[in-house]
């Protein structure tokens, strides 16, 4: 979105008794706080004041208590939140939610529906008891605390007493897209070092079987940590057996103990190691610990998201994404419901959401614009037979919206009446620096304003902040988060080029962003060069090397450029190896190339051919040159390239 000239109008205005029913307008009145405004400045204001409130509002509870809100003394690059205390995530998401005395044991926690119609409901009681036989076959393997976990798993019930298994025991889990290739996976797997990778036989998307064994297996070979593979069957299908290495979950996992004691770790103990693709190299390993993710995916959903006891919570996404896990751990931090399909959007018909959200009464639903788009042009008759009044409120994040596509959603799934909670953050945070409030009035694709406690500004190229000059800008963080990565797995050298090398003490989180005369923040697209395809990032290198391992590849650029249904689409600019013969067989095995390795969305729209690609004196590719022309826009400064005849090529390519 480049200008804000069709979302000057505000749509959405709360009536008083919505407003005053939410959780957040509770907390304004527990804390004296008049308006909007004033909670933004005093929640963001005095970060120490807030993140030390929201745990004892919230309920969240420490083992120990902590002995400061945070140890600055490092910067805030180093931040040390909640010191001197003792957590596990698992405590607050499941064990006390289970307990005999607790009347949310027998409350469901997940209603989870298959793309063949088959309905499971797991309880809370349900749910700890799977999650301590996954953690005492954790240990029964050798899993220690530190050590990581792999899922690479179908969308099954299953997956969250994984996750909440590894917790327990002090395991750092990896999540792994269900969709990735081989070389995805396999890269992950290495950099993590994983040594339990737990799987499925498959699952089904659009009436087929889809395999990931075979890809595990691959990846598998590929790298040299993994001891175990913990199979799950959900299709009964004929895979690949190693019998030195695969178990199946029933003989793993639903042999073992349902008891277990949960370890109380300290505030900063790892958790989860989401990944993400930065725009150069291998991806970003991003550390988050149990205080960090507690604190911030609780007080999202609560405030945000304004979860109550009786709702049922649907956010389309893969427990590879970070909105996989942070859709579990915050509802389930209050004992919420959560909601899981398997399968495609629009199987066996377009209206399969609409369908499934009338029949369960689902009360928020999370998906990506790029989902919205596509089910926007199978028209409106598709959802105007289904009953949706149990929607109270909508979200999305992943990308930026087009208005019209806001709009639809806004008046033909949310009938005009639930907001859209537009969030933005990313894997880095497990959470949002924007996130509008559902007290506020709403334009067209805004995402609010800045997120409790989250102390967020726009600056110029000097850093300077040009918020409220209502000029595009920088979106930056002037201050850390308790969910905020502690560093990167690779280690402190890369995390702190990739986040905190452009400003002094400033977070760079890479997107361009602009507060309108009335307050709203919007986002303006990405400031740097990674390719963000239907909600998904993923780095240009990560593409270009997958196309370099073709034998008739010398050199490859990715660059995204705008499309109409996935936000951004991959092109690729190729220069072949001398003699080889170029054309569209050689284009085919490009394209399947890179949707076997990185999943069907980030195959390219287009390859083209060129002798030469535009480079700076040092060698390196100048990516935003490319994409320019290709686009036919001015490719801006090209001081630093050392081959401008190199342009005329990308220009005349075929």
């Amino acid at each position: 979105m480049e200008s804000l000239e069709d979302v000057d109008e505000i749509v959405h205005e709360p009536s008083d008794e919505f407003v005053e029913s939410t959780n957040v307008y509770e907390f304004m009145q527990e804390h004296g706080i008049e308006d909007y405004d004033e909670l933004i400045e005093r929640t963001t204001g005095d970060v120490d004041w807030f993140w030390d409130e929201v745990v004892d509002y919230l309920g969240l509870e420490f083992y120990e208590d902590y002995d400061e809100v945070r140890d600055d003394s490092e910067g805030p690059q180093f931040t040390d939140w909640y010191p001197g205390g003792k957590i596990n995530i698992a405590h607050n998401v499941v064990d006390r939610h289970a307990a005999p005395e607790n009347e949310r044991r027998n409350k469901v926690a997940c209603i989870w529906e298959g793309e063949d119609g088959e309905v499971r409901e797991v309880t809370f009681h349900e749910l700890q008891r799977q999650t301590n036989k996954v953690a005492n076959a954790l240990e029964e393997r050798g899993i220690e605390e530190g050590d990581t976990v792999g899922l690479y798993m179908p969308m099954v019930p299953e997956v969250i007493s994984i996750l909440y298994g590894c917790f327990k025991v002090g395991a750092v889990a990896v999540p792994i897209f269900s969709g990735f290739g081989v070389e995805a996976t396999a890269t992950r797997i290495e950099d993590s070092g994983c040594s339990v990778l737990f799987t499925g036989d498959g699952f089904l998307r659009r009436g087929s079987e889809v395999t990931l064994k075979e890809t595990a297996d691959e990846a598998v070979e590929e790298t040299d940590s993994v001891d175990h593979t913990i199979v799950y069957d959900r299709l009964g299908a004929d895979i690949p057996w190693n019998e030195d290495r695969d178990e199946w979950w029933e003989d793993a996992v639903e042999t073992q103990d349902d008891d277990y004691e949960t370890k109380e770790l300290d505030s900063a103990d790892e958790s989860m190691l989401l990944y993400s693709s930065g725009t150069t190299g291998t991806p970003k390993g991003i550390v988050h610990t149990h205080a960090g993710v507690t604190v911030q995916c609780a007080k999202e959903l609560y405030f945000g998201f304004d979860v109550k006891p009786s709702d049922r919570f649907f956010w389309v996404s893969d427990i590879g994404w970070m909105m996989g896990p942070w859709t579990l751990i915050g509802n389930h931090t209050f004992g919420g419901t959560v909601f899981m399909y398997e399968g495609a959007p629009d199987h066996p018909e377009p209206d399969r959401f609409w369908e499934m959200i009338d029949r369960h009464s689902l009360t928020q639903f999370g998906i990506s614009p790029t989902a919205i788009r596509a089910l926007r042009k199978h028209g409106d008759d598709w959802v105007e037979g289904h009953d949706l009044s149990s929607l109270r409120l909508l979200g999305s994040t992943g990308e930026p919206w087009d208005p019209e596509s806001w709009n639809w959603f806004y008046e033909n799934v949310g009938g005009s009446e639930a907001p859209i909670i537009n969030i933005s953050g990313g894997t880095e945070i497990c959470g949002c620096f924007l996130m509008p409030m559902p007290i506020q009035p709403l334009k067209p694709t805004t995402l609010g304003g800045p997120g409790l406690g989250m102390d967020i500004d726009i600056v110029d190229e000097n850093g300077e902040s040009i918020k409220d000059d209502h000029e595009r800008g920088y979106l930056v963080a002037r201050d850390s988060c308790p969910s905020m990565t502690k560093s990167l797995w690779s280690g402190d050298e890369r995390y702190l080029r990739e986040y905190w090398s452009k400003w002094d003490d400033l977070w760079n989180h890479g997107d361009w962003a602009l507060m309108d005369e009335d307050g709203l923040w919007f986002l303006m697209g990405r400031a740097d060069d990674a390719l963000n395809v239907a909600g998904r990032k993923v780095g240009p290198a990560e593409i270009e090397s997958v196309l370099m391992d073709h034998d008739d590849v010398n050199q490859a650029v990715a660059v995204g450029v705008p499309d109409e249904t996935t936000g951004t689409a991959v092109v690729c600019y190729v220069i072949p190896e001398e003699g080889a013969r170029t054309g569209d067989k050689l284009r085919g095995q490009l394209r399947s190339l890179v949707g076997e390795e990185h999943g069907k969305p980030f195959r390219p729209k287009e390859i083209l051919f060129v002798d030469d690609l535009p480079r700076t004196q040092s060698g390196k590719i100048i990516r935003r040159a490319v994409s320019a022309v290709h686009q036919g826009d001015d490719p801006g400064d090209l001081s630093s390239m050392e081959n401008p005849d190199a342009l005329e090529q990308v220009r005349e390519a075929e």
